[in-house]
């Protein structure tokens, strides 16, 4: 319950604004983890920041397909046989949570994508030596009238995988969705 309320508070403040706060505090001095030091200019902290700030828009809608399987037939007739929990989960609940995951992913690797991009370009985010699209089209934003393509390039490279990872989301859902399979068939 606790961690749903973390969720929530997560879930009201914008993406940005979350992502743009966490890096400019872990900027400066990286961040410690215990004895663990992460240096600013490691590409890890990056990806934990937008792995943190989308946490939310995974978990509301796993958890919601997991409450709603919880009280299944299924998964009562394995309580009352006394299957140990840990295998009802693995078993029952994660098979049938497994389709939302998978076309889940795409679209929040989009997602991903385009505030990692924000992130760098706002030099914030993956510093120089590291490749991004968005320090490209940062190193490009002076050239755009003598050399366009320096910043076209990488910004229509991200449009096309964005699009890409959509389509490819929905497919995966139309593919996995099961009402919708046993409608067309039928």
């Amino acid at each position: 319950m606790v961690l749903s309320r973390i969720m929530d508070i997560m879930w009201a403040v914008p993406v940005y604004l979350f992502a743009i706060s966490l890096s400019i505090v872990t900027i400066s001095d990286g961040l410690h983890i215990g004895p663990i030091k992460l240096e600013a200019d490691n590409l890890i902290i990056p990806i934990a920041i937008i792995a943190l700030v989308y946490m939310p828009y995974a978990a509301r809608p796993i958890r919601g397909r997991v409450m709603a399987l919880r009280n299944a037939d299924f998964v009562m007739a394995a309580r009352s046989l006394g299957v140990p929990r840990w295998r009802i989960l693995l078993v029952d609940i994660l098979p049938n949570v497994a389709s939302s995951i998978v076309v889940l992913a795409p679209l929040l690797a989009a997602f991903a994508l385009l505030t990692e991009s924000a992130l760098s370009f706002l030099s914030i985010g993956v510093q120089a030596p590291t490749a991004s699209w968005g320090t490209i089209i940062q190193d490009g934003e002076g050239l755009i009238y003598s050399r366009p393509m320096v910043a076209i390039a990488p910004g229509l490279a991200i449009v096309i995988v964005v699009v890409a990872l959509n389509v490819l989301g929905d497919g995966l859902r139309d593919a996995l969705d099961v009402r919708e399979t046993s409608k067309r068939g039928a």
